[in-house]
């Protein structure tokens, strides 16, 4: 069975269940109170009489007495205390209660009983007879009227509960809808996933904040991350099979020009190993940045730890002019300590040097310093520059500027593009201002302490 037809039957069933319990508890509050209400003016009604017997004389006798107060639907008897009728007055149209028949007890009493089909409610109370003896009078009463008025209630209720099984059942089907549409509506929108091979939201109300919000909330939240992991798997394979065709050509290249004419020119065979060796070396390093870009940035491994800033700079500068023999010139504040992860920070300072490195000829300048907004590493060179309509594209993967893309040492166009990213996940803040023809300055804004 179909959720929304379960939702539809037990809602609808658990209403008619409790239209039917409210029905009963009317219908046997109204009959208890009415019930009682009637006993109570009987238990009136002989009280009077009582006090009015002690006028009954010769010329006014108890029968006769007893004839005014007897109700008009109703008997009057009198016992002794051994329970022998002593007189009974009965109305004339209520001639046959006085067939009825009742356990008699000594005290008074009240109660119901049933007479041929009809209720008889009955009250008895003790008092003094004419001749000074203790004597008992029962008043009986047909509560036909009250029984016709409670049937009238149950013919009414029932009647209710009959005409409100239609909003039930009407309600019901809304209530099924209202629950199963946003249920139905990530069914269906999986169905287009799945025939489509596209990746699509739910849409849902914002100001609600139940349950179904909360599922169709979730599954965009899968959704986008099932979305960022697919577009993640295409760009690596995209850019793998970009980046490395060239690097994988040029070996082949090389090694069939080794196999061909390897051992007639001795001379070709460590150029070619050196060409081979270079390709190896850049294919190791771009697929590293490769499968660096393909990770999400929050499934990156973080090491955060205290270290210095300043010893840090010095060391990656001192590497960089060590392997490449170029001048850089160090400008630092006293020991500028910081709290985060010092090798992706390393490698943040590697990308920027490398490419200063890259695209200038004289000195590089770096620069560390405390200010009120952060840790700043400067870091400027007087190379080629890059145009202001560039600027906002370095960061993009496989972008080169122009001026760039001639040079013997351009790289593969990852290395900004993954800068970015560590820097988004370390909280660092990156400024670049350049003027094409005088050099490039990057500034990194590093927090004091990381947080998460």
């Amino acid at each position: 069975m179909k959720l929304k037809n379960k939702i539809f039957l037990y809602s609808s069933f658990l209403f008619i269940i409790i239209m039917i319990l409210i029905a009963l508890t009317i219908y046997f509050t109204f009959s208890y109170f009415t019930y009682e209400r009637e006993m109570d003016r009987m238990e009136d009604e002989l009280a009077n009489m009582l006090s009015n017997l002690a006028q009954a004389d010769e010329n006014f006798p108890v029968s006769d007495l007893l004839g005014v107060y007897v109700p008009s639907n109703g008997m009057l008897r009198v016992m002794d205390e051994e329970g022998t009728k002593i007189t009974e007055v009965t109305a004339g149209e209520e001639l046959q209660l006085a067939n009825i028949e009742q356990p008699f007890d000594a005290g008074s009493e009240r109660g119901r009983l049933d007479d041929s089909g009809v209720e008889v409610g009955y009250v008895q109370a003790p008092a003094i007879w004419q001749d000074g003896e203790v004597v008992y009078v029962q008043l009986y009463e047909n509560l036909s009227d009250v029984e016709s008025n409670l049937n009238t209630l149950q013919f009414v209720l029932l009647l209710v509960v009959l005409v409100g099984l239609i909003p039930i059942v009407v309600s019901g089907r809304i209530l099924s809808d209202l629950i199963v549409r946003p249920i139905q509506s990530l069914i269906e929108t999986m169905k287009d996933i799945q025939t489509s091979s596209s990746f699509k939201h739910i849409e849902y109300n914002q100001q609600s904040k139940d349950e179904l919000f909360t599922m169709t909330k979730t599954f965009n939240e899968m959704i986008d991350l099932l979305k960022d992991n697919y577009e993640k798997q295409e760009a690596f394979v995209s850019n793998a099979s970009h980046e490395l065709r060239t690097p994988i050509t040029v070996i082949e290249s090389y090694a069939n020009l080794i196999k061909r004419r390897g051992l007639e020119k001795p001379e070709l065979v460590m150029e070619s190993i050196e060409a081979i060796h270079s390709e190896a070396v850049r294919m190791r390093d771009l697929t590293e940045q490769l499968l660096m870009l393909a990770r999400r940035k929050k499934d990156w491994q973080l090491h955060v730890t205290t270290f210095s800033l300043t010893e840090t700079t010095q060391q990656v500068a001192q590497n960089i002019q060590s392997s490449y023999g170029r001048d850089i010139q160090l400008s630092m504040d006293d020991s500028i300590i910081v709290q985060s992860d010092e090798q992706k920070i390393k490698q943040l300072l590697y990308i920027f040097l490398d490419n200063a490195r890259k695209y200038s000829e004289e000195f590089i300048k770096v620069g560390v310093r405390s200010t009120p907004s952060g840790n700043e590493v400067k870091i400027q060179d007087r190379g080629i520059g890059i145009p202001k309509e560039s600027l906002e594209k370095i960061f993009d993967r496989f972008y080169r500027v122009d001026q760039a893309r001639n040079r013997d040492e351009g790289g593969s166009g990852l290395g900004l593009s993954l800068a970015s990213d560590l820097a988004k996940a370390l909280h660092i803040e990156i400024d670049v201002e350049s003027q094409v023809g005088l050099g490039t300055t990057v500034t990194l804004t590093i927090p004091s302490s990381f947080s998460h």
